[in-house]
């Protein structure tokens, strides 16, 4: 039996996606993404924040380089991947991201479309799938 890796998030995003192209013009996006907690401490809400690196490949980059922004809260599924590297001082370093395969876009109506008046409270249908790799 094989191992499961699966991630789901619901969080805000960090900044902006950056999107930068690969050998054979495969397009790769990354931003960081905030999730917090709650929980009571000696009678005070204590907030915990934990921040997760995003990648997201090809079709799914683009989508998201298109529709994501910074603040916007957003869905995302995927599987933890970690890989390693050497920085500028040679020293060998870890990194673990989320390699998403799917994203929902998440709040009213209105926060997605651009010069609407209407405060609906229906939340965004807009959802992309894995684009490969």
């Amino acid at each position: 039996m094989s191992g499961v890796n699966k991630v789901i998030l619901v969080g805000h995003l960090g900044k902006d996606p950056e999107i930068r192209y690969l050998e054979g013009n495969v397009s790769v996006a990354s931003f960081p993404l905030a999730t917090s907690e709650t929980y009571n401490k000696d009678g005070k809400r204590v907030e915990q924040t934990e921040w997760h690196n995003i990648v997201m490949w090809r079709g799914l980059a683009d989508v998201a380089v298109k529709y994501l922004t910074k603040g916007k809260l957003v869905y995302i599924e995927g599987r933890l991947r970690t890989r390693t590297y050497e920085d500028k001082e040679g020293i060998r370093r870890y990194a673990t991201e989320v390699v998403a395969e799917t994203f929902t876009l998440l709040g009213r109506k209105s926060d997605f479309e651009p010069n609407t008046g209407t405060a609906s409270g229906n939340t965004s249908n807009t959802q992309a799938q894995k684009g490969g790799r």
